[in-house]
């Protein structure tokens, strides 16, 4: 069982919605964060606004832009020991396939999947030297599932776990343990979020998310995850939290579903 009480995690998308609770969650467990996101006013209230304050750091990225992301949190964290990360950072997509246009596929790849390799690529090296550390990313369903809507997400979720389950593979013997987490619909902002086919925020709910689960559930069932080094982890409710096991035992019956929705 992995401890959290004072372990350094370096946690993604912490400004809002998961990672917002995770950071809260965390830190009342005792953990050092490393809080990331884009806008770093943001997180020096967070950071503020944490039990512990002190024991808490800032280190704002642009994870859009992979390549220079890994470059500054590389020097950033040079004198660090992270014992967690947790890749939470992501954004969502709500487009049909013919109206969507290739650079929003771009980015949707450069912030869901490939940021999560060019931060694994700064933390894997010490931990492999260490023999101890954990890698979790949050994925989604969206990634053993493709529903409407959600083409260049779905195929960056997709991506993410099939590249999480290589990574399992290979540090098993280096004793890093790798998490993957899939959320179902989840209440945040991630629909106001979304990119549309022309590459603008969609700016408005959706039924499905504002009906999902709160934030602060599916942070407690992150940390649950990590403590009980679990290598995947579904955390929904209803047909979200379903839907991975009726892909698996009967695809076509939800083919058909997915497809009249």
């Amino acid at each position: 069982m992995t401890a959290i009480a004072n372990k350094t995690v370096w946690l993604t998308g912490a400004s809002s919605g998961i990672g917002l609770a995770l950071a809260h969650q965390l830190a009342e467990k005792g953990a050092k964060l490393i809080l990331t996101s884009r806008r770093e006013s943001q997180l020096e209230e967070l950071r503020l606004s944490l039990p512990s304050p002190d024991a808490h750091s800032v280190l704002a990225l642009d994870l859009s832009h992979p390549e220079k992301a890994k470059e500054t949190a590389s020097s950033a964290l040079a004198n660090k020991t992270v014992d967690i990360l947790i890749n939470n950072a992501g954004v969502s997509q709500r487009s049909l396939v013919v109206e969507t246009e290739l650079p929003v596929y771009r980015t949707l790849m450069e912030v869901d999947y490939f940021s999560v390799v060019a931060l694994n690529q700064v933390v894997l090296p010490g931990m492999i030297e260490r023999h101890n550390g954990h890698i979790v990313t949050v994925s989604s369903v969206a990634g053993k599932v493709g529903t409407k809507l959600r083409s260049g997400y779905s195929g960056a979720k997709f991506a993410v776990i099939g590249y999480m389950d290589c990574l399992r593979a290979e540090m098993a013997e280096h004793g890093v343990q790798c998490t993957t987490i899939l959320p179902g619909f989840v209440h945040t902002q991630i629909a106001h979020n979304a990119l549309t086919g022309d590459g603008s925020l969609r700016g408005k709910e959706d039924t499905d998310n504002a009906g999902g689960i709160s934030p602060e559930q599916c942070a407690s069932d992150i940390i649950q995850a990590i403590e009980n080094n679990k290598a995947e982890v579904v955390s929904g409710k209803g047909m979200s939290k379903l839907a991975p096991l009726l892909q698996r035992f009967m695809p076509g019956l939800l083919r058909k579903m997915l497809a009249n929705r």
